[in-house]
């Protein structure tokens, strides 16, 4: 009788079929996962590739002095001149590029499909911690706040999204700002006139970080940490709450207002763009204080880097570059979804 009670208590082990079927699917799973990371990966490359040249010249017009370049048009020509096309317009590309680290990953609490493409044409989102913060903001929410969705299938507000947009962007800051600080440099650097058989003081990322560290330690690489935060906080909550307003306005619904389909690729791309430029409007300012932070020689502050800057041409001198800065959304949307599509078509005909 024991035994009989033994046997009938003794878990059942799979069949040989169930386990081959949890293997295949577990395969399928890691596989997916692993083109998603791909596709995501050409996608910030294609961003970064597209976008970086408008980034220049907003940092080359938010650095350079009073009556360099008469503006945006100027920069670029005098750029191409000076250095040549690619190595001109591309210069200090090899900081973001690095960065870009595909977000596309599975998490029990990852973010919306159209969210997670749309948020790589924002450098400073290229790192998956920025999902990691997002996700933590979001926690943070469920736990502290009682008008909280209580399931997955109910949407946040518009400014709990915003919320953790903003959370997100305090975990980033260990990444961004000396990877900012790296691009700076080198964007900047071709701007000086060389004289016969000088060479430039930075022959490239690496030697860069590397003489910054000899000239101050980990808090010359850091420079400008706390106004990166400043701009990512407040630029991060207003770029998640406009691309979820938009996604939300422009999603299909049924007769009842309940969603009823997903976003086109038009849809998400339109989407993204306003909400990279939506993201730029409360924060340049403070993106001219960091440029110039990050760029200064010897030991600047960022008190006597807003005065210098008021001195030097009142409101309008925090201004610089901001034309280039918001036309630079669409684009780096277009190329980031055009990368992705991309990827993922030719991972279906290999695979």
């Amino acid at each position: 009788m024991s035994s009989s009670s033994s046997s009938s208590s003794s878990p059942t082990l799979p069949s040989a079929e169930e386990v081959k079927a949890e293997v295949v699917a577990a395969s399928k799973s890691t596989l997916s996962g692993l083109r998603s990371l791909a596709a995501g990966g050409v996608g910030g490359v294609c961003a970064v590739i597209v976008g970086h040249p408008f980034d220049l010249v907003k940092v080359r017009l938010q650095t350079a002095e009073k009556g360099v370049y008469t503006g945006a048009i100027d920069v670029v020509r005098k750029t191409i001149a000076r250095e040549g096309l690619t190595r001109g317009l591309y210069a200090g590309v090899s900081a973001p590029l690095v960065g870009v680290t595909p977000m596309c990953k599975n998490s029990p609490h990852a973010p919306s499909p159209e969210l997670k493409r749309i948020i790589l044409t924002y450098p400073n989102f290229t790192v998956a911690v920025s999902f990691w913060g997002y996700d933590m903001g979001k926690s943070l929410i469920r736990t502290f706040s009682p008008s909280a969705p209580l399931t997955p299938s109910q949407p946040f507000t518009i400014a709990q999204v915003s919320f953790a947009g903003f959370f997100s962007a305090i975990p980033m800051t260990l990444i961004t700002a000396p990877f900012e600080r790296v691009k700076v440099l080198l964007q900047i650097q071709g701007q000086k006139t060389l004289a016969p058989g000088e060479k430039p003081r930075y022959s490239g990322g690496l030697d860069v970080v590397r003489q910054l560290y000899k000239e101050g330690g980990v808090k010359s690489v850091f420079r400008g940490s706390a106004m990166t935060l400043a701009r990512d906080g407040p630029g991060s909550a207003a770029y998640f709450a406009t691309y979820e307003y938009i996604k939300r306005k422009m999603t299909p619904k049924d007769g009842n207002g309940n969603p009823s389909g997903d976003l086109s690729l038009t849809a998400v791309m339109t989407a993204g763009g306003a909400a990279g430029v939506a993201m730029w409007i409360p924060v340049f300012p403070i993106d001219t204080v960091k440029s110039r932070l990050q760029s200064a020689e010897g030991r600047p502050t960022i008190g006597g880097t807003i005065s210098g800057l008021y001195r030097s041409g009142g409101l309008r001198a925090f201004f610089p570059g901001m034309g280039p800065a918001m036309a630079r959304a669409v684009p780096a949307n277009a190329a980031t979804f055009l990368g992705v599509e991309l990827a993922h078509k030719a991972m279906d005909k290999m695979f």
